[in-house]
Parts: structure tokens; C-alpha cells; sequence
């Protein structure tokens, strides 16, 4: 296994159904992609190309070789990294109404503990410019930094809405600019639907927990298992996200949905149209 023979990479955009994608892939015995991101070209480039190469392993020739890495999109020196080692590579994205991409991206790791609920923290463009949520959803700039270095035609840009409308057709343009066969013996995955009210073990109990995963993973199935779980869960309440707050989110990403729509041709003015409110706040 060598660095030419990765064929392709999905680079985001993070909590736009690309684990999707790449299930859809995976089901093709002709594609070769590992399970969990490997962020090489993000976060862990200083391990050397030897470790990014230790985490493929294909079994047969010929395959279709990639990987899935969501932060390739939003740093701004994966672009560069990929281009001076994967030159020839193919890139394939999905993007997401910006808001709700960072509402989604927000209510993930609330839910994991990891932010709190001062939900203006983090999405409120007086107070959460620069950071995780809000960065994310710059396309433009991000797409920019990619295009200025490879081909377009060697990127692919899917739509999370179009998905939504039509799930085999999404996967029709994937295998097509994979150059992969055009009707696979097989139906892709279908669409998974998270429980986003499931009780959940509290943030900070979870943490105390944690060095006992190890030990109580083979009996995560059993019933008595989760009698105890449904003892210290709750459900989780998820803070929403306001008809203002998505205003102003809106205000923030419109010059840079305006240059993404002029870049591809298309008209995203459908992004431009506070489409959040506390009625939704639980499709994220």
C-alpha cells in the first residue's frame, strides 16, 4: 500500500451525512475504505505518511481505495497537505444549510458534554465568530482553498437537501465521478434516523465512567445491562435554537453563501431564509 494508490477522500462537511456516503460505498466490494476518520492531513499529520498508511488495509487488487475525514474541509492546511502528497486525488464533499449545520454540530457535542448550554457561546456571531460552529460553515473560503490548488472537475460537491429528496441519485454522482459501475447489485444504506431524545447518563458521570468501558463492553447487549442504564439516564433536553439567534446566523454566513452560489452556479438563497425554530430543534 502506497500513498498513490488512495483514490479518493471525502472532506466534509462535518454533520452533512457523509458517514452516509461512505457507508453507501463501503457496501460496493470493489471500494476500500477504514471505518473511523483518520484526520491524518488535519490533526495528525506529524505522525508521518507511514502511520496514515498503517490504518489501510485492503484485502484484493484493484480496489477503489479512500478515506472519510470531516476536518479536512475547515483546516485551513489540510488543502496543501493533500495537494503536496495526493496530487491526483479525487475530493468529494457534502454541504449543509450553514445554520443547520452548526445548530447539529452544537446539539452533538452538548449532548456529549462537551460545550455548554449558553448556546449563545457558540452560535451567536457576536460571541462565537472564529470558532468550531460557525467556521464550519464558511464554504466558500474553504471550498476556495481546495480550487485554488486542484482541478474542479477533480472535486465533487453534493447537497445534504438533495440527499433528503433523492437518496439513490446521491449515490448515482458518487460512483459516477468514482467511476465505479453505474447500477450496483445493491440498494444504498438506508437513511439512519438518530433517537436525539434517547436517555442519556449524565456528561459528568460519563467521564467518571469512562475507564470501566473496556470492562462492561461485552455486556453493553444484555438486559441487565440496560435495566441499570435506564436507572441513571435521563432524558436529554436540548437547548433551542431561537428564531433571533438563527437570524443572526443567517446575517453572518449571507456574503459567504452568496460567493459559494456564484462560484457553482447555483442559487442558494434557500440558506438565506432563517429556516430554524424552536419547533425543529429536534431534526438535528
Amino acid at each position: 500500500m502506497e500513498m498513490r494508490d488512495i483514490n479518493f477522500l471525502i472532506i466534509g462537511a462535518t454533520k452533512s451525512a457523509t458517514t452516509w456516503l461512505q457507508q453507501s460505498l463501503q457496501l460496493d466490494p470493489c471500494v476500500y475504505m477504514p471505518d473511523p476518520e483518520i484526520h491524518y492531513f488535519s490533526r495528525y499529520h506529524d505522525r508521518g505518511d507511514r502511520w496514515y498508511l498503517e490504518n489501510f488495509t485492503p484485502a484484493g487488487e484493484g480496489l477503489v481505495i479512500g478515506e472519510k475525514s470531516n476536518s479536512y474541509l475547515d483546516t485551513p492546511a489540510a488543502a496543501v497537505r493533500i495537494h503536496q502528497t495526493l496530487p491526483d486525488v479525487l475530493l468529494v464533499t457534502q454541504l449543509r444549510n450553514p445554520v443547520e449545520r452548526a445548530y447539529s454540530d452544537y446539539c452533538m457535542l452538548h449532548r456529549r458534554g462537551d460545550v455548554t448550554a449558553d448556546i449563545d457561546r457558540y452560535l451567536d456571531p457576536r460571541q462565537g465568530a472564529g470558532g468550531r460552529f460557525l467556521q464550519g460553515g464558511l464554504y466558500f473560503q474553504q471550498l476556495c482553498r481546495f480550487l485554488d490548488l486542484f482541478p474542479r472537475e477533480r472535486m465533487l460537491i453534493l447537497f445534504y437537501e438533495d440527499l433528503k429528496t433523492d437518496a439513490a441519485g446521491q449515490v448515482h454522482d458518487l460512483r459516477r465521478f468514482l467511476a465505479l459501475e453505474k447500477k450496483p447489485a445493491f440498494e444504498p444504506v438506508a437513511q439512519k434516523i438518530k433517537d436525539k431524545t434517547k436517555p442519556l447518563v449524565d456528561a459528568r458521570l460519563r467521564r467518571l465512567l469512562k475507564p470501566l468501558k473496556p470492562i462492561v463492553k461485552p455486556l453493553r447487549e444484555t438486559k441487565g445491562f440496560e435495566a441499570l442504564r435506564s436507572m441513571i439516564s435521563d432524558e436529554f433536553k436540548y437547548v433551542p435554537l431561537t428564531s433571533d439567534l438563527a437570524a443572526r446566523m443567517v446575517g453572518y454566513y449571507e456574503a459567504d453563501t452568496d460567493q459559494l452560489g456564484s462560484l457553482l452556479g447555483l442559487d442558494l438563497s434557500h440558506w438565506l431564509k432563517s429556516p430554524f425554530s424552536e419547533t425543529k430543534r429536534q431534526s438535528v
